[in-house]
C-alpha cells in the first residue's frame, strides 16, 4: 500500500487492535477443554479440532498470553481471561512435569497423559514463563516459587550439567553454541524481572553470559547472523535473528547500552532482513544459506506467520527507539505483506504457512507449533507501541 508510513500510524492502529480482538476471541471459543482442562491445540480455518493432542509448548504459552493481555491490556482485564489463564495452569501443574527429574513432557494426551519428551530446555521455559506471567496476575505465591525453581534448574542444565536431558554424548559430537538457548534465557531473564524487578541481581551474570553468547553469532563484520556457531564463535554450517534482535532491543534500552542497541538494529534486525526479503514475490524466506547453497530444508522459500510477526515487533521497536523512518518503511513492507496474506478476518486468527508466491498451503489455525502466542503477542505489542507513538506525536504537535 503507498502511502507515508508515519501517516499511516492511526490506520495500522486501527488494524492491529481489531485483529487482536478477533485473534484473542478464536481462542477463547474454540481451544478451551472444559471437560479436562488446558487448550487444544490444533484447530482448523473455523476452529474446529482437528486432534486432541496437548503440545506442551504451546499449552503454556496459551497461559502466558491470556495472563500478560489480563496484565497489561485494559479490555482483557477480565474474570473470563484471568479464570482461563488458572485453568490451563492448573492443567499444567498437574500434569506436564516429570516428578523424577523436573524435565516437562512435549505432547500430552486430552487427559494428560505424557506422549512425547524432547532433550532440550523450552518446555521448561515456557512452563517457567506461563506460571510466572500467572503469578503477577493471581499474586500465587505458588507459581512464583515454580517459576524460580523451573528458573534455577534451566540455568543448571545450561551452564552445569546437561545430563538430565538425555542427550547421548557421541564420540563425533561436536561443542556448538545454538542463538536459540542464549536468546531464549534473556526472554526468561526479561520474564522474571517483570514478575519481580529485585531478581535483576540474581540474573545479571547470566544476563552478561548471554549477551556475550548471542554476539558470538555475529559473523562477517556484522553482515550475517548464523544460527549455530562452536563455543569460540567459529562458524558451523547450518532463524532466529529479528526476533533475537528485539530481545536484544529490549535489553538495550534497559542497560541504556547505546552499541548494543547498533548491533540489534544494524546486524540482528535490518541486515537480516535485508537478505531474507523475497523481493519477487514478498514476504520473509523462512531459511537462506549465508554462502548462497541451496538449504537443505525442503520447506526453504515458505512464508511462515511467526517470522513475520516477529519482524513486526522488531522494526516497530528500532523505529520507537530510534525515530529512523527507514525503519518503519519496513515496518509498512512487513505489515502490508502480512494484511494481505495472513490474516482471517473471516474467521479470526492467522493462516501459518504459505508458499513462495504467498498461497496458503496448511488451512489450519492452530497445529503441533503454531498456537495462541506468536499473533496475539506481536499484535499486542504493537498496539502498544503504536499508542505510545501517537500519543507523542500528538503531544509534541
Amino acid at each position: 500500500m503507498a502511502g507515508d508510513p508515519e501517516g499511516r500510524l492511526e490506520e495500522f492502529l486501527t488494524k492491529v487492535r481489531a485483529d487482536l480482538d478477533r485473534t484473542v476471541n478464536f481462542w477463547l471459543q474454540h481451544s478451551h477443554d472444559n471437560e479436562n482442562g488446558g487448550f487444544f491445540i490444533c484447530l482448523g480455518e473455523d476452529g474446529h479440532v482437528y486432534d486432541e493432542t496437548k503440545y506442551t509448548w504451546l499449552e503454556s504459552r496459551q497461559v502466558w498470553m491470556y495472563a500478560r493481555l489480563y496484565n497489561e491490556v485494559e479490555r482483557f482485564r477480565t474474570p473470563a481471561i484471568l479464570a482461563a489463564a488458572e485453568k490451563g495452569a492448573e492443567f499444567l501443574v498437574q500434569h506436564v512435569k516429570r516428578v523424577d527429574t523436573g524435565k516437562c513432557y512435549l505432547a500430552l494426551t486430552r487427559h494428560g497423559l505424557p506422549l512425547k519428551t524432547q532433550r532440550t530446555i523450552f518446555s521448561e521455559c515456557f512452563y517457567l514463563m506461563a506460571l510466572s506471567e500467572l503469578s503477577r496476575a493471581n499474586g500465587n505465591v505458588a507459581y512464583r516459587d515454580e517459576a524460580l525453581s523451573m528458573m534455577a534448574r534451566i540455568l543448571y542444565w545450561v551452564r552445569e550439567d546437561d545430563t538430565d536431558l538425555g542427550r547421548e554424548k557421541l564420540a563425533g559430537n561436536s561443542p556448538c553454541s545454538t542463538l536459540a538457548v542464549p536468546m531464549m534465557l534473556l526472554c526468561l531473564i526479561g520474564q522474571m524481572t517483570t514478575m519481580d524487578p529485585i531478581l535483576a541481581g540474581q540474573y545479571a551474570d547470566t544476563e552478561r553470559w548471554c549477551l556475550s553468547e548471542v554476539t558470538k553469532h555475529v559473523q562477517r563484520n556484522g553482515s550475517v547472523i548464523l544460527e549455530n556457531v562452536t563455543p569460540d564463535a567459529k562458524e558451523l554450517p547450518g532463524c532466529h535473528a529479528i526476533e533475537a534482535g528485539w530481545f536484544l532491543l529490549q535489553t538495550a534500552k534497559r542497560k541504556q547500552d547505546s552499541a548494543l542497541q547498533t548491533t540489534a538494529i544494524d546486524s540482528f534486525i535490518q541486515a537480516s532482513f535485508k537478505r531474507g526479503w523475497d523481493e519477487q514475490y514478498g514476504g520473509i524466506f523462512y531459511f537462506l544459506d549465508v554462502d548462497g547453497e541451496s538449504p537443505v530444508q525442503l520447506e526453504w522459500d515458505m512464508k511462515l506467520w511467526w517470522p513475520h510477526c516477529e519482524a513486526l515487533i522488531a522494526f516497530l521497536m528500532a523505529y520507537s527507539s530510534t525515530g529512523d523512518a527507514k525503519l518503519l518503511d519496513n515496518f509498512a513492507k512487513v505489515f502490508d505483506y502480512s494484511y494481505s496474506h495472513f490474516v482471517d478476518e473471516k474467521h479470526g486468527e492467522w493462516f501459518g504457512y504459505l508458499n513462495r508466491r504467498g498461497e496458503v498451503t496448511h488451512r489450519f489455525k492452530g497445529g503441533p507449533w503454531k498456537g495462541c502466542f506468536h499473533v496475539p503477542r506481536s499484535l499486542m505489542m504493537c498496539e502498544q507501541m503504536l499508542q505510545r507513538l501517537i500519543k507523542e506525536k500528538k503531544t509534541s504537535a
